[in-house]
């Protein structure tokens, strides 16, 4: 662009000799006023090309960038999941710890709640550089019910006492408006302090036993042990307006038609929920539960999470989840593949492997990216950093990352990249070489001493 600019300077400098020419002639004997005229003339014709270079855009400089990084650890919000509780919970071979939680934790009066409970269980698995998953349930065999004492002791609240798992069980009083209301409440006001803490990675809840949406043991009757079809829409609609960024899940059993309306309404399956199974590498997987999921959408996971817990049928079961072949001919790299899985609870997995084989299978859960290109380019003097990264996993990340550099985010979110899939990452006004020191990803769903990792072998 500068040559062009010169050429044209140099055309336009012989225009003016051939001018000057003339007007020397044609104002012979005028004396200063002729030279002042042709001053005036000299002048605007530069300035012409001058301000023409000035607009025209400097070319733009390329240049490939050598970057080398690896993943090395479980990523944030993936991976096997241990209780919050397990003795060997405080390890790097996972990043999510469970624990199912009540109601009457945190509610103490109508429309007056203490989450003491919530924050110091947080503040103590954070404290291990670890996310939870929380589970809300009501109703659990052998236990009483979560319901508030002030909706226990409302008139007309009357919960049914019957056998569950062969043990004495207390099942919530779904007729009572009041305590409709309540749990209507209770996630408006949870949202409200939970929908963006990076403490939290996922949220579970339902009905029913261990709210895994059925009583399959146990007096299952709409409208009084279990909710009706019309309060299960109007709940699922609800979250579904309370929650913004934290992924909140219901399990794979809610695609029972004869139990709930989901999987016969369009409104309700259009709705931003992910699913969890609790049989997850059970005999019958690839019959019933593989069922479940397709009626929620073959496409679900690219939204929204999936997760679960290794099933507990047989200890058999337990004991062969993370062996080659599984615990029925088909491998947890396998199956989580398959199902696109995130996370997956697996607390008795310390007793029959060794935690560097738990962190493996961690490490094939959920997302993995990698830097497939980098350049340097240059613009108008400024030097913005352009990468091509391809998710590797099996299954996006959930909630919004970033490349960053010296503070700098790129424009594009990585959240949402399919496996396979690979999305363009500019990092404007760079001032320094990429590294892997000072290049990373950020996300403000994730704790400050966690970091998502990155592979790149850029030469």
């Amino acid at each position: 662009m500068k040559n062009s600019c010169v050429s044209r300077s140099t055309s336009r400098l012989t225009q003016t000799s051939r001018i000057t020419s003339q007007l020397r002639s044609r104002w012979a004997g005028n004396g200063s006023r002729a030279f002042a005229i042709w001053s005036s003339v000299q002048v605007a014709i530069v300035l012409v090309c001058v301000t023409a270079s000035a607009a025209e855009p400097s070319a733009e400089i390329r240049r490939s960038v050598p970057l080398q990084a690896e993943i090395d650890s479980v990523q944030p919000m993936t991976g096997v999941v241990l209780w919050h509780d397990h003795e060997e919970v405080a390890t790097d071979a996972i990043s999510l710890e469970f624990r199912y939680c009540g109601y009457d934790e945190d509610a103490v009066g109508p429309g007056q709640w203490d989450f003491t409970a919530i924050e110091k269980l947080l503040d103590e698995i954070a404290s291990r550089s670890h996310q939870a998953v929380l589970r809300f349930r009501f109703v659990y065999p052998g236990k009483k019910t979560t319901v508030p004492q002030f909706i226990l002791d409302s008139p007309g609240y009357n919960e049914t006492v019957a056998k569950s798992e062969g043990k004495k069980t207390y099942f919530c009083d779904w007729s009572h408006e009041g305590f409709q209301q309540f749990v209507l409440d209770f996630y408006t006001e949870f949202a409200s302090r939970y929908d963006n803490d990076p403490r939290i990675a996922y949220l579970q809840t339902g009905f029913g036993l261990w709210s895994e949406y059925h009583i399959y043991d146990g007096p299952m009757k709409l409208g009084d042990t279990f909710p009706s079809e019309d309060f299960q829409s109007k709940f699922l609609k609800h979250l579904d307006q309370q929650f913004d960024s934290l992924p909140w899940m219901i399990s794979i059993d809610a695609a029972d038609d004869e139990a709930t309306p989901i999987a016969n309404s369009n409104d309700l399956l259009a709705l931003e929920y992910g699913l969890f199974d609790d049989s997850f590498l059970s005999k019958e997987h690839s019959k019933w539960n593989a069922e479940n999921w397709r009626a929620f959408g073959n496409d679900r996971w690219q939204r929204q999470a999936g997760g679960g817990e290794f099933n507990y049928y047989t200890r058999r079961d337990q004991k062969l989840a993370l062996s080659p072949n599984g615990p029925h001919g088909v491998s947890v790299e396998d199956a989580v593949r398959q199902f696109h899985i995130s996370f997956m609870i697996g607390n008795d997995q310390p007793s029959y492997q060794t935690m560097p084989r738990i962190q493996d299978v961690s490490m094939s859960m959920g997302y993995r990216f990698r830097v497939t290109n980098a350049e340097a380019i240059k613009r108008n003097g400024q030097v913005s950093l352009e990468l091509q990264v391809t998710n590797e996993g099996v299954a996006p990340i959930y909630r919004n990352a970033y490349f960053e550099m010296e503070g700098v985010r790129s424009n594009q979110s990585l959240r949402g990249l399919l496996p396979g899939e690979t999305r363009t990452c500019t990092i404007d006004r760079i001032a320094s070489r990429p590294t892997s020191d000072n290049l990373k990803i950020v996300s403000d769903a994730i704790l400050p001493n966690q970091a998502i990792q990155f592979s790149a072998d850029l030469k």
